[in-house]
């Protein structure tokens, strides 16, 4: 799970608990400029498709860590931390180490609120 809050004019993703060693990450710093959109997808969440660089995968549970998806355009990882595809929400950046962000937070509808009301 992860926990995200504003610090200024960057949004901090905190790696909660055990998810820090499967995920070899504890924190993002994100400027809020550098986020294109965000959306909450459980069916998108739950059929993700590519191949693991850095992470944790097991079957029809955790992934977390940086994934190449299948169909996302360029060369540019997703960065993965969740079990529970419908307490996941979908973070879109642009001038970023990763292209997405798809992370399981404890209320989605407050993340997408937060980080949509910077648009």
């Amino acid at each position: 799970m992860v926990e995200v809050t504003h610090q200024g004019d960057d949004v901090l993703f905190t790696v909660q608990g055990l998810h820090k060693l499967w995920a070899f990450k504890s924190s993002l710093t994100i400027p809020r400029s550098h986020i294109a959109g965000v959306r909450q997808d459980p069916e998108a969440a739950r059929n993700l498709k590519g191949w693991r660089a850095l992470g944790t995968a097991v079957p029809w549970g955790l992934k977390a860590g940086t994934f190449y998806l299948d169909g996302t355009p360029g060369l540019k990882p997703a960065f993965i931390d969740m079990v529970d595809p419908d307490q996941t929400v979908i973070i879109d950046l642009h001038d970023e180490e990763y292209q997405q962000l798809i992370i399981e937070v404890e209320d989605p509808a407050a993340v997408v609120a937060l980080l949509a009301a910077q648009h």
